[in-house]
C-alpha cells in the first residue's frame, strides 16, 4: 500500500490558510471545524494566530471584534503582514463561513475557474 510522505503531501498543498482566532470564541470553533472538513478533502498549509497573545497585538488591533478571520494565499507567498495597506488586499473570509465558501476562496487564490454545464454549453 502506498503511503504519502510528508514531502509529497507538502507538494500537494498549494494554498496556505491562516486562522485568526481567540480562546472562548464559539464562531472560532465552528471555523476550525469547517477548515478541518476542507482539509480532509483538500490539504492546505495551516497556521493559527491567537490574537490575544502579546506577540499578536498588531493582529488584535485589526481583528479584535472580527474573529474568526481566515487569510488565504498561495504557498510560497510572502508571510502575513498586519499593515492595514497590505491586509486590505488579502483574500479572506470573516465571521461565519462554511466549507464551500472556503474552497471557493481556495480556487480564487489558486487561479482555478469553476466550470458550469448548462443548456447553453460550458462556461467558466
Amino acid at each position: 500500500m502506498f503511503k504519502p510522505t510528508r514531502r509529497l503531501l507538502q507538494q500537494a498543498q498549494t494554498c496556505r490558510i491562516t486562522l485568526f482566532s481567540r480562546d472562548g470564541c464559539g464562531l472560532c470553533v465552528r471555523a476550525k471545524s469547517a477548515l478541518s472538513n476542507v482539509w480532509d478533502r483538500r490539504p492546505f498549509a495551516y497556521t493559527e494566530v491567537d490574537i490575544m497573545k502579546p506577540e499578536a497585538k498588531r493582529w488584535r488591533d485589526l481583528y479584535d471584534f472580527d474573529v474568526p478571520v481566515i487569510h488565504l494565499s498561495k504557498v510560497g507567498a510572502p508571510e502575513e503582514d498586519p499593515d492595514p495597506n497590505v491586509v486590505g488586499k488579502a483574500v479572506k473570509l470573516m465571521h461565519r463561513f462554511d466549507p464551500d465558501q472556503i474552497e471557493a476562496k481556495m480556487d480564487e487564490v489558486e487561479g482555478k475557474e469553476k466550470w458550469t454545464f448548462g443548456k447553453g454549453g460550458t462556461t467558466a
